[in-house]
């Protein structure tokens, strides 16, 4: 007879909205946190109403069910670490910041702003509770440059303003920032500082317009990473491969924006 020894793969946790269309948000997340090897959980903050042509509507959760949510996995199942996204409201990014900073795991933030169809995810008056409250409880924040500007009023135009988004991101308190360069124009370059070491991140740019769900994506890619036991830079350079190899693969679907394929390793 056969015995097998079953152990517990490493546990991250998602805090943010449901995209029903399942390219973005707590879909996209568990997504990537399965094909990387780690127990996906999550805690929804908002139910989006979404397809492939943008977001039609979203309802936040009351504050008390998100903190109940994060009471129940945090109290029993426990986690390596966790990542945040779309939180909507202050009362909501507060409850959550709170939590976190208590929590002793890692924490990459993904300050969501506005959906890939540019639509608004984060009411205004938000705003300063990411920066004041969410932010300093980060160990990796990974904004993309329209978030730099909302977060810092830094606005960015060729590779040579990243470092100086990079610092503006850093002074509201992470212990990184990752600053997406994708919306520049050229080949793709991402900066990761936490003020002294510097890493640039390069990619080749796909021809795909299949796109939707890469911030979330990516932003799980390095939460699972971490938890399997990656430094930020090793992390932040997988998850990196591994978004970039999800553009890549990303498929059609509806008549719209198409999601990446978080499987593509296994198709």
């Amino acid at each position: 007879m056969l015995f097998m020894t079953v152990s517990t793969p490493p546990l991250v946790l998602t805090v943010a909205g449901s995209d029903s269309g399942g390219g973005a948000g707590i879909q996209a997340d568990l997504k990537t946190m399965l094909a990387l090897g780690v127990h996906g959980m999550s805690v929804i903050a908002a139910v989006t109403a979404q397809n492939s042509l943008g977001v039609q509507g979203y309802w936040e959760l009351p504050p008390e069910a998100v903190r109940a949510q994060l009471d129940s996995v945090l109290g029993d199942i426990g986690a390596q670490a966790i990542k945040t996204g779309m939180l909507a409201s202050p009362a909501l990014v507060e409850t959550v910041a709170r939590v976190l900073a208590q929590a002793g795991a890692p924490v990459v933030v993904d300050p969501v702003g506005v959906s890939k169809h540019g639509d608004t995810l984060l009411a205004a008056e938000a705003v300063e509770t990411v920066k004041s409250l969410l932010l300093p409880t980060a160990t990796v924040a990974t904004p993309n440059l329209w978030e730099v500007a909302q977060l810092t009023g830094v606005k960015v135009e060729d590779e040579r303003g990243l470092r100086r988004a990079a610092e503006a991101v850093l002074a509201l308190g992470p212990t990184w920032a990752l600053i997406k360069g994708g919306h520049l124009p050229g080949e793709p370059v991402d900066l990761l500082t936490d003020g002294d070491q510097e890493f640039l991140l390069t990619a080749g740019r796909h021809d795909n317009r299949h796109t939707h769900g890469t911030g979330c994506t990516l932003a799980s890619a390095i939460a699972s990473h971490l938890a399997l036991g990656e430094d930020v830079p090793t992390a932040v350079r997988k998850a990196k491969e591994y978004v970039t190899g999800a553009i890549a693969h990303g498929f059609p679907l509806g008549a719209g924006i198409g999601p990446v394929d978080h499987a593509w390793r296994w198709r």
